[in-house]
C-alpha cells in the first residue's frame, strides 16, 4: 500500500514523536528492568546505577519502538488498531521516525557506557537488534512462531538491569528472563486472536492466522501451565521466600483459570479480558518478587 502524502504540512507535535516511544510499552520494560535492579542489591541501588541505568534502558527500548513503527508503517496502516499511530496517520513522515529512532539509540549507548557498564550496553544493544530488526524485520514476517523465538528481546529487562548493578548476569537474573520469556506468547496470542483478520489482511503469520483460534487457545493453556510451574523457580532456588510463592501461585491459578475458560469457549470473547489479565499478572508478580525481598532483608537485619 503506498503510503500517505499530506496534501499541506502539518505542525509536528512533540506527543508524535513521544507515540513512537510506545510509553506504556517501555514503562513496563523499565518497571522490569528496575525490580531486577533492586534484585541485585544487598541493600540499596547505587544512585548512579538505577538512574543511568533506567534512563538508558529506557532510551534503549523506546529507540526499538520507533524503529518497529518505521518498520512497520504499511502494517499499521492496514490495522485498524495502529491506523492512528503517527505514520500511517501522516502525523510524522518516514525519515523523521527513522531519525529518531536512531539518535534514541545512540544516546542510549552512550549512557549505559559511560555512567554504567559496557555489559548492560551491550546486552541492551542486542536487545535493540533482537526486537528492531530479528523479530521486526524478519521473524513477525516470516513464522508464526514470531513471537516466541523474538520473546528473547522482551524478556531482557531484568538482565539489564541485574548487570547495570552488579556487571554480572547470575542464575537469578536469568531465571527472571525465564519468566517474561515464556509469559510472552500467552500474552500476545490471546491479543493475537481477537485481532487475526487485521494481521490476515496485513500479511503477518500470526499463529491463530495460520494454524486456527483452536490451537493457539490450546498453546495459551500450555504455555500458562509451564508459567505456572517457572513462576515458583525462584522459591525453589532460594531466591524469593513464602511472601513470593503464596503471590505467584495465587496468579498463576488467577492466568490459569483465564486460560482454561478461553480453551472451552467456543468464542474469542475472552482474549481481551486474558491480554488484559496477563499484564496485571506480569506487575504484580515482580510486585511480590520486590516485596518479598525487602522483607526478608527487614528480618534479616533484625535478626543480626
Amino acid at each position: 500500500m503506498a503510503e500517505r502524502v499530506l496534501a499541506t504540512p502539518v505542525a509536528v507535535s512533540p506527543a508524535s514523536y513521544l507515540a513512537l516511544c510506545k510509553p506504556r510499552v517501555v514503562a513496563l520494560i523499565v518497571f522490569t528492568a528496575v525490580v531486577g535492579m533492586l534484585l541485585a542489591a544487598p541493600d540499596a541501588v547505587p544512585l548512579r546505577a538505577l538512574l543511568f541505568g533506567s534512563l538508558g534502558i529506557a532510551l534503549g527500548a523506546a529507540s526499538g519502538a520507533a524503529a518497529n513503527h518505521w518498520v512497520d508503517r504499511r502494517i499499521d496502516e492496514i490495522m485498524q488498531r495502529t491506523q492512528d499511530r503517527p505514520l500511517p496517520s501522516g502525523e510524522l513522515v518516514p525519515n523523521a521516525a527513522l531519525a529518531f529512532a536512531i539518535l534514541l539509540g545512540i544516546f542510549s549507548m552512550l549512557v549505559l557506557t559511560l555512567f554504567v557498564n559496557h555489559l548492560t550496553a551491550l546486552l541492551t544493544f542486542l536487545s535493540l537488534i533482537g526486537y528492531a530488526v530479528i523479530y521486526t524485520v524478519y521473524l513477525k514476517r516470516s513464522t508464526p512462531m514470531n513471537i516466541v523465538l523474538g520473546g528473547a528481546a522482551g524478556a531482557a529487562p531484568p538482565v539489564l538491569g541485574w548487570a547495570a548493578v552488579t556487571g554480572t548476569v547470575p542464575t537469578e537474573a536469568l531465571l527472571l528472563f525465564l519468566i517474561i520469556f515464556v509469559w510472552t506468547p500467552p500474552h500476545f496470542w490471546a491479543l493475537a486472536i481477537k485481532r487475526r483478520e487485521e494481521y490476515r489482511s496485513a500479511g503477518v503469520p500470526m499463529l491463530p492466522v495460520t494454524h486456527g483460534v483452536a490451537f493457539t487457545k490450546l498453546q495459551i493453556l500450555l504455555y500458562t501451565i509451564v508459567l505456572v510451574v517457572v513462576s515458583t523457580l525462584p522459591f525453589f532456588i532460594q531466591m524469593s521466600g513464602l511472601i513470593y510463592l503464596s503471590g505467584a501461585i495465587a496468579l498463576g491459578i488467577g492466568f490459569l483459570r483465564y486460560a482454561i475458560l478461553l480453551y472451552r469457549s467456543d468464542s474469542d470473547a475472552l482474549a481481551m479480558k486474558t491480554f488484559g489479565y496477563s499484564i496485571l499478572y506480569l506487575s504484580l508478580l515482580f510486585g511480590f518478587l520486590l516485596a518479598d525481598h525487602y522483607v526478608r532483608l527487614l528480618v534479616r537485619s533484625i535478626l543480626a
